[in-house]
């Protein structure tokens, strides 16, 4: 059995694998790390914990009190330069943030052609990999929450917008949704044209993934929890 944990910007996701399937998944807000304990008390102890995390020192450090009884099999993952089929040809790969290369990892366990992993949380990262497995770069922008709230607070006459998504937009809560939306789906769009791989795909994994997803016009797909995937699958391989 494998434990599991993408310790984000906003939330830790966790799961556990069996080897075979997911077990189990959820997530708890950084604030409630305690609810983590609860897994010691239902899971025996797994063979591996693996850990991915962006949040900083301190919420690792909360995350290892949580699960101390786990101590000896706990995994902190950190980038390399080559691990699973993927190549880190960051100009210094140890420093590409760890849930980006997880993503990486778990893309590629799904999918063996050139892709562009996109993860829609509160930041949108956009990452390519080619059909050899190479990691070429990839770009960190707002994500769609942040967009929204940086128009809200840094201009004096527009709203933290409610509004739908509009071919033609008639109104300023629409005009500020359907902005973000295409500025996100453009972003993905143009890194995807810059492949030039009739077998390429895109996958997306985060919590507006299917926000973005359904303004598509490349070929795509959704992924759930695609650094979860790629803990699984580094711990399953190492």
């Amino acid at each position: 059995m494998i434990v599991c944990l993408d310790s984000g910007n906003t939330r830790i996701k966790w799961g556990v694998h069996d080897g075979v399937k997911w077990l189990a998944q959820g997530a708890v807000a950084h604030a409630e790390v305690g609810a983590l304990s609860r897994l010691v008390a239902e899971w025996p102890l797994p063979e591996k914990v693996m850990l991915a995390n962006v949040a900083g020192v301190e919420a690792g450090s909360r995350i290892r009190e949580q699960l101390a009884a786990w101590a000896p099999v706990f995994h902190e993952v950190r980038p390399e330069l080559r691990r699973c089929g993927v190549t880190n040809l960051y100009k210094s790969p140890e420093r590409l943030g760890v849930d980006r290369w997880c993503a990486l990892l778990g893309a590629r366990s799904l999918v063996d052609s050139a892709t562009v992993v996109v993860m829609a949380g509160t930041a949108t990262t956009i990452d390519t990999l080619d059909a050899d497995g190479n990691f070429l770069g990839g770009v960190i922008m707002p994500g769609i929450g942040l967009m929204l709230r940086s128009l809200a607070h840094g201009t004096a006459a527009l709203p933290f917008a409610d509004g739908e998504y509009a071919t033609y937009p008639r109104c300023t809560d629409d005009a500020i949704v359907t902005g973000v939306i295409d500025a996100q789906a453009g972003a993905i769009e143009r890194i995807f044209s810059r492949l030039d791989d009739p077998a390429a795909s895109c996958l997306l994994s985060g919590g507006y993934a299917e926000q973005i997803a359904v303004h598509l016009v490349v070929r795509h797909r959704l992924a759930d929890n695609l650094p979860l995937e790629g803990l699984r699958h580094l711990a399953l391989k190492s």
